[in-house]
């Protein structure tokens, strides 16, 4: 531990468990304070921040439905009420609709973008005036799917796509303020969302990526955490509108010589 994000304000959207957690861990290892949000599961968010605290770090814990503008409202209310000040905003909660195109409601589309896009610029809007003069770090999170097509996931990966590109019009937008935009990619993440993706095939879709993976693994939230911090860092400082992948090299590659 360095501590090069002491005193630095962080918070993470979905940080209760999966990346958004390891993402909150990594940096409070690393000095900063850290508010963790979650939807659901406020004993896993309790104790996200439990251990953060553990590293000598300030942790809020924030509940939000982020399909409803006054919650959002209200956990930004809190950050500014108790740090006063934002360094970090990170985008990283998701919508889990996966669904063929043709089976998608109207409902699922509503919900996706509501949370993987409105949110994230309803947030980015409460969190950059907290930012002024701390050239603050606005921070997504995509995934291969906005490029690549994948099984019941058109919803989805239309959404990220759409993510990636206001995470570049931020970029242009914000930068004369002194703050960066930039989107991570992960991989496949061995996570409780790719379990439900994958449902009682998991271990046979782990698999299949693992040998197609040139680095041999899939990805793991600490991967994510660890670009993450890279990025909110000050060697990423000139780094900015740019959509960074995570994945081991599992997107270099189409298919074996034998068609697998």
């Amino acid at each position: 531990m360095s501590g090069s994000f002491t005193g630095k304000k962080v918070l993470i959207t979905g940080s209760s468990r999966g990346i958004g957690r390891a993402t909150a861990l990594s940096f409070a290892k690393e000095g900063a304070d850290v508010a963790i949000h979650y939807r659901r599961d406020e004993q896993a968010a309790i104790e996200t921040a439990e251990e953060a605290r553990s590293y000598g770090v300030q942790a809020l814990v924030c509940k939000a439905e982020l399909e409803a503008p006054a919650e959002i409202d209200a956990m930004f209310d809190t950050v500014s009420s108790e740090w006063g000040a934002l360094d970090v905003f990170m985008a990283n909660a998701a919508a889990t609709s996966f669904k063929p195109a043709m089976e998608t409601k109207d409902y699922h589309i509503d919900r996706t973008y509501q949370v993987v896009i409105k949110s994230v610029l309803h947030a980015v809007q409460r969190a950059v005036p907290l930012m002024e003069g701390r050239n603050g770090r606005i921070l997504t999170v995509s995934s291969l799917g906005s490029q690549f097509t994948l099984p019941n996931y058109s919803n989805i990966g239309s959404a990220k796509a759409a993510l990636e590109s206001l995470t570049r019009y931020l970029a242009t937008e914000l930068g004369p303020r002194g703050i960066t935009s930039n989107c991570i990619s992960p991989g496949v993440v061995e996570t409780d969302s790719v379990k439900f993706y994958a449902k009682e095939r998991f271990e046979t879709f782990k698999n299949n990526l693992t040998r197609r993976t040139p680095l041999g693994r899939l990805t793991q939230p600490e991967d994510v955490a660890g670009v993450a911090l890279f990025l909110a860092g000050d060697a990423a400082a000139f780094i900015t509108g740019q959509v960074i992948s995570v994945d081991g090299g599992l997107t270099l590659i189409s298919y074996d010589v034998d068609g697998n």
